[in-house]
């Protein structure tokens, strides 16, 4: 220690346990202030500069980058700063975990098929991001759904029919994953598949109020589908009913109203793939809302006892 109560960069480190070269480095990228230089132009440090030394080397020991320690010790006290960092630092590791459980899955799926399968799965899982990414099917859905729907309701058509992705996925919901996503990349990129009936009504087609009672209809039927009960007469029906009803100008549900829309709800294209695939992603108990429609569907023909 010198006459001035200062150390040099050799004690400061020495007295910290790591290496000049270390020290220096902080000191390059402005962490830790020198107290001044020597004669000779060396650093020179005051004690309290080991503290703040403590400080720099625990936060990139959690990993944090240069800039996010900056931002923690730019401010006097490091509680806010700090929750900030953490924070982000969180949710990056989670990212990383993610994709590391998803190549995993992926891996043990290349791994465990038989040679005729790898260059199919191969060529699937390897189109797919880890972790993966939804947009291709939002995109499908915006294209499939009518035009001019109000923000609100493409959104809560987005949150029930596209899959959330798997924390700690199976390799067979990878592989399920991976064929819906190239599924849905391939209508995107300029599949022509038909419309519902419902799509393509004409003026006075309200698709938010179809969409919304829809949802409702679908919740409603969940439990009987889990079950296994026979498609039938109730409340998820009459919602169901309802809600083409509403959509459609205010029509009214009568006996000649549900023998028209039965017809008409049967012959309208399917995405049953789409649906099985989603089933896979989800697991098992999970309801989809494709499985809730052809089961409302089925109870539409089912006679009024």
């Amino acid at each position: 220690m010198a006459a001035d109560g200062t150390w040099s960069i050799g004690e400061l480190a020495a007295r910290a346990g790591t290496t000049v070269k270390t020290v220096r480095f902080y000191s390059e990228q402005g962490l830790l202030p020198e107290a001044a230089r020597s004669i000779g132009g060396h650093r020179r440090y005051w004690p309290e500069a080991l503290g703040r030394l403590a400080t720099i080397r625990s936060l990139r020991a959690l990993d944090l980058p240069v800039a996010e320690v900056r931002r923690v010790l730019e401010r006097d006290e490091l509680d806010g700063p700090l929750e900030d960092a953490v924070a982000r630092q969180l949710g990056q590791v989670g990212e990383q975990l993610a994709a590391l459980r998803w190549r995993e899955a992926a891996l043990r799926l290349l791994h465990e098929c038989g040679p005729a399968e790898r260059a199919e799965r191969l060529r699937l899982v390897g189109a797919v991001t880890a972790p993966p990414s939804t947009d291709v099917i939002a995109r499908f859905w915006r294209r499939w759904l009518p035009a001019r729907m109000p923000r609100a309701a493409v959104a809560l058509v987005l949150e029930r029919t596209v899959p959330q992705i798997p924390a700690d996925p199976t390799p067979e919901q990878v592989l399920a994953f991976a064929r819906l996503h190239a599924m849905t990349r391939g209508e995107c990129e300029g599949g022509d598949r038909g419309q519902p009936a419902a799509h393509r009504s004409g003026r006075g087609f309200r698709p938010a109020v179809l969409y919304a009672g829809l949802d409702e209809a679908y919740a409603l039927a969940a439990p009987a589908v889990r079950a296994g009960r026979a498609p039938g007469g109730g409340d998820a029906l009459d919602c169901f009913v309802a809600a083409y009803a509403a959509a459609g100008g205010g029509a009214r549900d009568t006996a000649a109203f549900r023998r028209g829309l039965g017809p008409v709800l049967a012959a309208d294209p399917r995405i049953d793939r789409y649906w099985d695939l989603v089933a896979e992603i989800a697991g098992p108990g999970e309801v989809t809302p494709g499985a809730a429609h052809a089961w409302l569907v089925a109870a539409l023909a089912v006679p009024l006892g």
